[in-house]
């Protein structure tokens, strides 16, 4: 088993930035890739980067979310990192970080009912 903890989700001003944290714990070693999605109300769960694992390589659902959503992690601390730039009122969101045990093309990291384990998510909202 693999626990998951958001954390960081917190009110922010349009424009800022922003950095999440998902601390893993448990079977670490089992952990392929991680990634990011976010859920806003009423709309579907939404992916915007992973990470493998071991090397470090990174997937985005596209070259906007590349651009603004930075993804890293910590092999160390069993942390990964996201961090978002120029917040947008349309970032509000519910952010949740999952792990998949499979390894897989990067490409394919982008379904999220191929991940195996997830947060709890941590709330972001931005004000205009």
């Amino acid at each position: 088993q693999v626990q998951l903890v958001e954390t960081g989700g917190r009110l922010a001003q349009t424009g800022s930035s922003l950095s999440l944290s998902c601390l893993a714990s448990g079977h670490t070693g089992t952990i392929a890739a991680m990634g990011w999605f976010r859920q806003a109300p009423g709309k579907e769960r939404e992916f915007l980067r992973a990470i493998r694992w071991n090397d470090g390589n990174t997937y985005s659902a596209n070259d906007v979310v590349m651009g603004r959503f930075g993804i890293t992690r910590e092999i160390a601390k069993n942390t990964m990192y996201l961090q978002i730039h120029t917040l947008q009122p349309d970032d509000s969101a519910v952010y949740y970080c999952a792990a998949d045990t499979h390894l897989d093309r990067l490409s394919d990291y982008d379904v999220a009912d191929d991940y195996d384990y997830w947060g709890q998510g941590t709330q972001v909202t931005v004000s205009s």
